[in-house]
């Protein structure tokens, strides 16, 4: 493939460091996809209402993204974006914000994310309206889905174009459900959509059971993993930590060890872009050789870390995956 003016820029100033770790990431991960392997994506931290779905979106309908991981949030915060837009609030000065100016952001209305405020009503409540309807229906029907497969609902029912505010080719969501690419949300309680979904089971309106639980996803990914890893293998490109990462990349080690099926090969290619400094105890602040001594990884995989803010770094990886 003939590369465009992001990805020459790269390969002539980054060099050293961080800059060839994210170099080196993404030739690793395009070779892996030229081998004929499969990626899983995962997303954690609030990548959606970073707008990643820009560069994150045409990842997902030029196939080099099969499945992906990530948090409750991140699930939710792209649709927001999608029919809110216009009505969030950025604050490029949240650094010097006091107390009482962050109350009066809640009072009005807003939810910051470091320098962006998502608006509620517009937002969380649009969204509410219409996914509770589809909710309900399969309650009553006594049918059960997993979290995204509410969601894929909802954005092909098209119940929402209406109040479409950005270009949807940059709604990364809107491309997953498209291409219906499986998405494993582990704690997907612990979103606004979870919440809400909580309360409504509090209230006696929808039963818990409607929705698939957190097992259910690790025995989907299991299935979906030994179907696919034959061959070049499944990699792994991790943003951020946390569960939307260690969720998925624990399902290896549970067939291998729990289930002793011995013929489960461990994911074959593996990056994360983190800003967390290597710590103890800390998941995102482990190196990947940790990975090894879990059963997560084998000796030979090709393992990458990219120490920088993943808002900068994926889009250059993705650019250069892209030929950009």
């Amino acid at each position: 493939m003939n590369k465009g003016p992001i990805s020459q820029f790269i390969t002539h100033h980054y060099r050293h460091f961080n800059a060839a770790a994210l170099v080196d990431a993404a030739k690793g991960y395009e070779t892996h996809l030229l081998e004929g392997g499969k990626m899983m994506v995962t997303l954690a931290g609030a990548m959606s209402t970073a707008e990643l779905g820009i560069s994150f979106a045409e990842m997902i309908r030029q196939g080099k993204v099969d499945i992906i991981s990530c948090t409750g949030a991140n699930l939710e915060e792209d649709i927001m974006n999608l029919v809110a837009h216009t009505h969030y609030k950025r604050v490029p000065n949240y650094r010097d914000l006091s107390p009482q100016e962050e109350w009066d952001l809640l009072e009005q209305g807003f939810n910051r994310v470091t320098d962006t405020c998502i608006p509620e009503e517009e937002a969380f409540r649009r969204i509410q309206k219409h996914i509770y309807k589809i909710w309900k229906d399969a309650d009553t029907a006594g049918e059960r889905y997993f979290p995204h497969e509410f969601m894929y609902k909802l954005l092909l029912s098209g119940v929402m174009q209406e109040h479409y505010e950005i270009d949807p080719k940059n709604s990364w969501m809107l491309a997953a459900a498209e291409k219906n690419i499986p998405i494993i949300v582990p704690g997907w309680e612990d979103s606004t959509m979870g919440n809400i979904f909580a309360s409504y089971c509090i209230k006696g309106n929808l039963k818990t059971s409607t929705m698939k639980s957190g097992i259910e996803y690790m025995m989907f990914l299991t299935d979906w993993y030994r179907a696919n890893s034959s061959g070049k293998g499944v990699g792994f490109f991790q943003i951020g930590g946390g569960i939307a990462g260690d969720f998925p990349i624990c399902v290896v080690p549970m067939m291998y060890q729990d289930l002793e099926w011995h013929d489960v090969p461990f994911w074959s290619y593996f990056c994360q872009i983190s800003d967390s400094t290597t710590s103890y105890g800390s998941y995102s602040g482990a190196v990947p050789n940790e990975k090894i001594t879990w059963g997560k990884l084998d000796i030979n995989t090709p393992k990458f870390i990219v120490e920088s803010d993943a808002t900068i770094v994926a889009p250059l990886i993705f650019a250069y995956i892209l030929g950009m």
